[in-house]
């Protein structure tokens, strides 16, 4: 009897270590409106402890309003990330930055991309140029990664000017034409503090915003709360991707805010002092889990064989 179980066991147990797999084989992008994050936010121990456990979940994580010019805060961040690789799941981490933007001296902000070096690697960046156009005008990434069904793919940050919202959010689409072209791939995503909701975009607004009305799939809806306090429940930060290619490689109902102050434990006294807004995420398909297929199927044939010899005996 102990021996006829011991196909199913084994069928039990690989199948737990490939759902394990595939969870860690989750290619995850994120974005998180920090709250004027500078060297003095990057020297309090507890905060940074903090921000290292959010970044740390993602392949691709871009932080806005980071007012760092010398680098400090976000070299700070960055060693807290190597610092100890193997509470991190065993991850290198590198950043890539644009300078810092804005059309004000005391309210000059940078866009921030941190990734991992052993799932994901950049192959251009692309500062947008006309001032006119934007408060923070976007800073293009391009990125390729193997773990992924889209291989090739560009991610566009937007930190509006909340004023200009819908305007910025509009001229996102000019931002989409020079890209797509300059890099020869329409895999785009827009992501950020767009501030599309609420006071700052109205019904009657929609019909002026371009990726509201072309080939764009936004993955974080309308009604979610992106904010921390009570005060607000808007949907200020977004995801928006071009086209089905890019949409069929993201993950079903895998765009979402992630709340850190639940999943980790820490009250929302705490977790406002680093942002009054929650960090936003989405999962990229994975080329893995095609491959893993492959084996499981082969290992159930041969349990299944075995299964019915042991049983004839």
């Amino acid at each position: 009897m102990r021996w006829r179980s011991l196909p199913l066991l084994l069928l039990l147990l690989v199948s737990f270590l490939l759902v394990c797999r595939a969870k860690r084989s989750e290619f995850r992008i994120c974005a998180y409106t920090l709250q004027r994050f500078n060297s003095e936010k990057a020297s309090d121990s507890r905060l940074m402890h903090t921000l290292t456990r959010i970044v740390s979940r993602c392949d691709i994580t871009l932080l806005q309003e980071v007012m760092d010019p010398d680098g400090k805060a976000i070299r700070s961040l960055l060693a807290s990330l190597n610092r100890d690789i193997d509470r991190y799941e065993d991850y290198n981490y590198k950043v890539v930055s644009s300078k810092s933007l804005g059309t004000s001296a005391n309210n000059m902000q940078q866009y921030v991309f941190i990734y991992r070096t052993d799932t994901v690697s950049v192959l251009g960046e692309h500062q947008y140029k006309k001032t006119q156009s934007f408060t923070r005008e976007p800073f293009a990434v391009h990125f390729q990664s193997q773990r992924t069904a889209i291989k090739e793919f560009i991610l566009v940050p937007l930190h509006s000017e909340p004023t200009r919202a819908v305007q910025e959010i509009d001229r996102l689409y000019d931002v989409f034409v020079e890209v797509s072209k300059k890099w020869k791939n329409t895999n785009v995503m827009f992501l950020g503090g767009f501030y599309a909701s609420c006071a700052y975009m109205n019904r009657q607004d929609r019909k002026k915003i371009r990726l509201l009305q072309t080939k764009f799939s936004w993955l974080i809806a309308d009604r979610v709360d992106t904010t921390v306090t009570d005060m607000t429940s808007c949907a200020y930060d977004r995801i928006v991707v071009h086209g089905q290619p890019f949409l069929r490689g993201v993950k079903a109902y895998s765009a979402k805010v992630f709340n850190f102050g639940k999943d980790l434990k820490i009250p929302r006294t705490k977790v406002v002092e680093i942002s009054d807004h929650y960090p936003v995420e989405v999962i990229l398909q994975s080329s893995a889990l095609l491959l893993q297929a492959t084996p499981f199927l082969s290992l159930l044939f041969i349990c299944t064989v075995v299964q019915s010899f042991l049983s004839a005996l």
